[in-house]
């Protein structure tokens, strides 16, 4: 199983940025992204189920972090705009055999090695 996560970087404050994350190796009901901050824990951002596209985002990124999915390249997208610098943190790619779109980092089981957005002021 590979999740493989691209697109971090360094960018200002009201910019935009889109990661993407290439999946393989299994067939995933749902993927999704979480992110860690420095010194804080890891936070759940968005998750989207494979089949029907349903997504779920936190209410912090709501309206400016977007997940979609891509079924011809296997591939789940985040699109970034109106960064901040509180959005400065590792992104990582999750995924998981069911459909669901739990919030908690336990209950999935794949993860990526991640990808760091540094956002400055």
């Amino acid at each position: 199983v590979q999740l493989q996560a691209f697109g971090g970087g360094l960018v200002q404050a009201g910019d935009s940025l889109r990661l993407s994350c290439a999946a393989s190796g299994r067939i995933f009901g749902a993927l999704g992204w979480f992110r860690q901050a420095p010194g804080k824990e890891r936070e759940f951002v968005a998750a989207i189920r494979w089949r029907g596209g349903q997504t779920y985002h936190a209410a912090s990124v709501k309206g400016r972090l977007q997940i979609s999915r891509d079924t011809a390249e296997s591939t789940v997208l985040l699109q970034m705009d109106s960064l901040k610098p509180e959005d400065t943190a590792v992104y990582y790619c999750v995924g998981s055999s069911t459909s669901s779109l739990p919030d908690d980092d336990k209950a999935w089981p794949y993860w990526g090695q991640g990808t760091l957005v540094t956002v400055s002021s």
